[in-house]
């Protein structure tokens, strides 16, 4: 319970320093929403009279102090720009960014963990070294850029899909899954080679450890030390790594959404950027921010599943 109080208390504070320090930077930076808006048509009185139907007229407290208690009621407001409710955006678009994700996640753990066993158990050898060698080449190319060696070679030349052909889980969940798995590869690739290389090197590391040697000392395979003794110690950096990546790519697949032309919550929160559109961009990054809270949070209950020495309470 303890353990449980301090991380809601964490995420809460997280929350609002986050939500404090985006609505203020909104205040400090140059430009107007009213103007955005209304663009050629905007004369001072129309002007006026936008901002005080938005409340972009009152002091920065009072905006700040009405949003966040519409916010903590579930009003995230009504967007600027498109004029529906941001709630309806939001959650429009959070299956889009978090398949997309979790997809790439996938993928990260069903190279990684193979790769990097394979090379821990074989190293030194002709195979191992190019594997490595392969996966530091992989490891060194930036998402983006994987993303656009994936257009052209999967989309344009062997034609496994179609670049910007985009299909909605809401018309067809195969077809939106089929799309998002070049996406997907795309982010996950580089992270991939970083963990399985990681996995590779503490997998040697606990190898080499007291605890292992006697394993092999009492008859047991190579195979039998590596899945029993040694794998379960040498995922903890693994899963710390796996965290922080899961956390890194909820908000970095924005770049991704772009490439392929996903309308997830990339597309609107750059286009929300420039309109100025404040109450789609503060309700966009706090749910960015939630979620990646909840992911530490869970890589923490996972630690203690699978090392229980691991202590919840501290």
């Amino acid at each position: 319970m303890r353990y449980a109080g301090k991380k809601i208390m964490t995420l809460l504070i997280t929350l609002f320093a986050v939500s404090f320090f985006v609505f203020l930077s909104f205040h400090l930076i140059s430009g107007d929403p009213a103007t955005a808006m209304l663009g050629t048509q905007a004369t001072p009185e129309r002007l006026a009279a936008l901002r005080q139907e938005l409340g972009l007229d009152r002091p920065f407290w009072e905006q700040y102090g009405s949003w966040l208690m519409g916010f903590v009621t579930g009003d995230m407001g009504i967007s600027y720009s498109y004029q529906i409710p941001v709630s309806e955006m939001v959650a429009d678009k959070i299956p889009i960014t978090m398949t997309l994700t979790l997809l790439a996640f996938l993928f990260i753990v069903l190279i990684a963990v193979p790769l990097g066993l394979f090379a821990a158990r074989h190293a030194g050898r002709p195979a191992e070294r190019v594997a490595m060698a392969l996966n530091q080449v992989i490891m060194s190319v930036p998402p983006f850029f994987a993303g656009l060696l994936i257009t052209l070679v999967f989309g344009l030349i062997l034609r496994l899909f179609v670049p910007g052909g985009y299909v909605s889980y809401q018309d067809s969940l195969a077809g939106f899954i089929g799309y998002l798995i070049f996406p997907a590869l795309a982010i996950a690739l580089p992270k991939a080679a970083m963990a399985a290389k990681l996995l590779r090197g503490t997998v040697m590391s606990e190898a080499r450890l007291d605890y292992a040697r006697t394993a092999y000392s009492k008859g047991n395979t190579t195979k039998a030390v590596l899945y029993s003794h040694v794998l379960k110690n040498a995922l903890i950096p693994l899963i710390t790594f796996l965290g922080m990546a899961l956390a890194d790519m909820i908000a970095g697949s924005i770049i991704i959404e772009q490439v392929f032309g996903i309308p997830g919550l990339g597309r609107i929160l750059l286009s929300s950027i420039s309109n100025r559109d404040h109450p789609v961009v503060m309700a966009i990054i706090l749910s960015i921010t939630l979620l990646i809270l909840m992911v530490n949070i869970a890589v923490d209950l996972i630690y203690g599943l699978v090392d229980p020495r691991i202590s919840m309470k501290s």
